[in-house]
C-alpha cells in the first residue's frame, strides 16, 4: 500500500486493520536495523498519509524470515510486534511483558 501527499511517500508492506487498531507490518526476508529504524519513519507519517486511519490505534510490526537476535531485541525494545519464522510458520517473538508502542 503506497500514499503520496504533499511531496511525502511511504510504502507499507501490509496493514492489518479492524474498526478500531491497524497494525503497520514491514516484511523482509533478512531483517536489519536499518530496516527497522525505517519503519519507524514511516509510521510517524502513517497518519498524514493515510488520513482514513487517523482516528485509529495503530501499532508497529516487523517481519522477516531471518531476524538476527540483536535485531529482534531492537524492534522489542522500539515497541514493535516481531514476527519471526518458525518451520513453516510465523510466530509472534515478543515475550508476555511486552507492551506496544502506539503511534
Amino acid at each position: 500500500m503506497v500514499s503520496k501527499r504533499n511531496g511525502i511517500a511511504a510504502e507499507i508492506d501490509l496493514l492489518v486493520t479492524n474498526d478500531q487498531h491497524c497494525v503497520a507490518v514491514e516484511v523482509k526476508s533478512f531483517l536489519s536495523i536499518d530496516d527497522v529504524k525505517e519503519h519507524l519513519e514511516r509510521l510517524e507519517k502513517f497518519k498524514m498519509l493515510f488520513p482514513r486511519y487517523s482516528d485509529a490505534i495503530l501499532y508497529g510490526a516487523v517481519a522477516g524470515a531471518v531476524i538476527p537476535e540483536d535485531v529482534a531485541k531492537y524492534a522489542y525494545r522500539q515497541g514493535f510486534f516481531v514476527l519471526g519464522q518458525k518451520g513453516e510458520n510465523m510466530e509472534i517473538l515478543n515475550d508476555a511483558t511486552f507492551e506496544p508502542k502506539i503511534y
